[in-house]
């Protein structure tokens, strides 16, 4: 049995969450506002907190783990994964909006689920499935509308629009100098950014967040990972401290520790009592060099891709098998036993009606980890030896 809050202690909870709300910014998402598709059950948590709750107990979440964030196929534990990049922008946007006086559990809510629709082999892996999605005709792939479409159709967590707005709009790559909050927007606008969005093959999702904390993730995901991608970069010898440039150094320091505490600095001095997220223009203008040398010198380097044909090739070819598995029923297959068998009766059944088998096979992909995929590869394809004839 369920237990509920007394009505003594529910009261001074919800005095609490109306006294947190008084105490924001008045460009802040207050809890009072958040929207949800349906109704949800009475909780003591304010709605926000409970999303990131619910992203954090969700299946997709677990699978962060072994996620490639940049390096991948590299023998070194200290290298970034996915999920510690995650908890990186969780902790540097929550640090902005504290200064800012913006709604924490938002920002947390935002920043954890933000990078759930990352596939194997991170954007080299998402280029390559983006890639086969054109060839059957059912749209780009994005990881930001792959994080919403996991968490509210397929886990179907039932989360805020302000968060899955929050999510869809973040954008690591994007140049921002300054960031303004598209207000008022409903799930109707919502639904139809997402759908327009979908339909489009190249390049990143235009989508601006509509609250000041999905701004604050937005210019965060870009901290969090620009001077850790250095330090990561240095760590396998791929480059030397020295090699970055002059101008970005003089401006952010040439450690990830001084480069995260300069941008954060400098977003909280020209964002304060503003209803935009804002850098300075000397500010911006050195995180711009430092993102092209990143480009140059790190995430197009040659050393880095030199599995990149086999990878691709192997999405191709795990893509085509499951997709011939779907349309012969064969049960067997781990995109029926590992993948649809989870679905609870109902949710299968909608799932499935509403969803083009294509489609199926890409969310499939898209929600494995660099091992799962790997190991689904090498059962598929690869022989296996026997020890013996007998039975």
């Amino acid at each position: 049995m369920r237990r509920t809050t007394s009505p003594d202690i529910a009261a001074v909870i919800k005095s609490l969450n109306i006294a947190y709300d008084d105490s924001l910014s008045m460009y802040a998402a207050k809890n009072s506002g958040a929207v949800r598709r349906r109704p949800d059950s009475e909780d003591i948590r304010p709605p926000y907190f409970r999303d990131g709750d619910r992203i954090m107990h969700s299946k997709a979440y677990t699978r962060y783990i072994d996620k490639t964030q940049v390096f991948y196929l590299v023998k070194n534990d200290h290298i970034t994964h996915r999920v510690l990049h995650v908890q990186l922008v969780a902790k540097i946007s929550r640090q902005i909006g504290r200064c800012l006086r913006l709604n924490e559990d938002l920002i947390e809510a935002i920043a954890l689920g933000h990078d759930i629709g990352h596939v194997p082999y991170g954007h080299d892996g998402e280029k390559y499935l983006s890639s086969i999605s054109k060839k059957y005709g059912i749209g780009g792939f994005h990881h930001n509308l792959q994080s919403v479409r996991a968490l509210d159709r397929m886990e179907n967590l039932n989360l805020t629009l302000q968060v899955l707005d929050g999510i869809v709009s973040h954008n690591g790559e994007a140049h921002d100098l300054m960031i303004h909050p598209e207000y008022d927007k409903t799930w109707e606008i919502f639904d139809r950014q997402v759908e327009e969005r979908q339909r489009i093959y190249e390049g990143h999702s235009g989508i601006m967040p509509m609250t000041m904390e999905g701004c604050v993730v937005r210019v965060s995901d870009t901290i969090s990972y620009v001077g850790r991608d250095i330090e990561d970069a240095i760590t396998l010898g791929l480059i030397s401290r020295d090699d970055i440039p002059e101008k970005c150094a003089g401006v952010l320091g040439n450690t990830n520790r001084d480069i995260v505490n300069s941008l954060v600095i400098d977003v909280i001095e020209n964002s304060y009592g503003k209803d935009h997220i804002a850098l300075s223009r000397e500010t911006a203008a050195a995180l711009r060099e430092l993102k092209d040398f990143n480009m140059t010198r790190i995430y197009t380097n040659p050393r880095v891709k030199t599995q990149a044909r086999k990878i691709e090739k192997m999405f191709g070819m795990l893509f085509d098998t499951f997709l011939d598995d779907l349309k012969t029923q064969n049960t067997g297959s781990k995109i029926f036993t590992h993948y649809l068998d989870n679905f609870n009766d109902g949710s299968r059944a909608d799932y499935i009606d509403t969803t083009g088998d294509p489609i199926i096979v890409r969310d499939f992909i898209a929600g494995m980890t660099d091992e799962y995929f790997n190991d689904m590869f090498s059962e598929i394809f690869l022989p296996e030896k026997m020890k013996s004839f007998l039975s």
